[in-house]
């Protein structure tokens, strides 16, 4: 793209710029999260003063369309996923919906013994296994989530399912298991050296974290699932009705 001002133009300098940068923002290389030239470089190239330039920034910073990093400069804001509480679905449906596609970054299936809440929570001993799925997802460009989900024994999951198709339509069409009341504890909590390295982020960054208990159609217990969500990332949107 070429990085042009018009000098003699009525429009002001920083208006010129501003619009500038909003098309250079759009381009696939910065949507991918590479950093915009410097300050000092890009006021060369349009010279033009740097507080000009700060100027035009500061505006889309101010209307989170970019982001300042201290040492590194500056780069596109990630644009945040948003989910809703009403109308429940997959992640994968969700995302769906929403015109996000979904990459899988990792994919764990393991037999293991679950510890107190789990089986509280499957009303079963903790000496009786349960199948684990770890899943770090995210949008073509980095991971923004990490789903960790225990399964009710009774389902008969095994190793052999596709656990790449949308979780709870897997569950109805294969198991007969019909995923019908979601109970959920949201809460913000900062990220361990674990989920930080997950997620690509600072060890005591901000998350979002979601605890999901999920039922079937006769209110018995199916899926246990935490979720660690990137906060940069990620928007989580309650919806509620008054009743008169």
């Amino acid at each position: 793209m070429n990085l042009t001002i018009d000098h003699q133009s009525t429009i002001p300098l920083h208006i010129q710029v501003e619009n500038l940068l909003r098309e250079l923002i759009k381009q696939p290389e910065y949507q991918a999260g590479k950093l915009l030239p410097n300050e000092m470089e890009l006021s060369r190239i349009l010279a033009i003063s740097r507080t000009t330039l700060r100027q035009a920034i500061n505006k889309l910073v101010y209307e989170e369309l970019l982001v300042r990093k201290k040492r590194l400069g500056t780069k596109v804001a990630h644009q945040k996923m948003s989910s809703k509480s009403m109308n429940w679905l997959s992640f994968t449906q969700e995302m769906e919906a929403r015109g996000v596609t979904i990459k899988n970054y990792e994919l764990h299936v393991s037999w293991v013994f679950p510890d107190e809440q789990v089986a509280n929570f499957f009303d079963i001993k903790p000496d009786k296994k349960v199948m684990k799925l770890e899943r770090l997802r995210g949008n073509p460009q980095e991971p923004f989530v990490y789903f960790v989900s225990y399964f009710h024994p009774r389902i008969g999951l095994t190793s052999d399912d596709d656990f790449k198709r949308p979780l709870y339509e897997m569950l109805e069409q294969e198991h007969y298991v019909v995923a019908t009341l979601s109970k959920e504890e949201i809460s913000a909590r900062t990220a361990d050296r674990f989920i930080a390295n997950k997620l690509e982020i600072e060890v005591d960054s901000p998350i979002l974290f979601r605890k999901r208990f999920v039922f079937d159609q006769a209110e018995r217990p199916i899926e246990y699932n935490l979720g660690y969500y990137k906060a940069e990332s990620f928007v989580y949107t309650v919806e509620s009705k008054r009743t008169p």
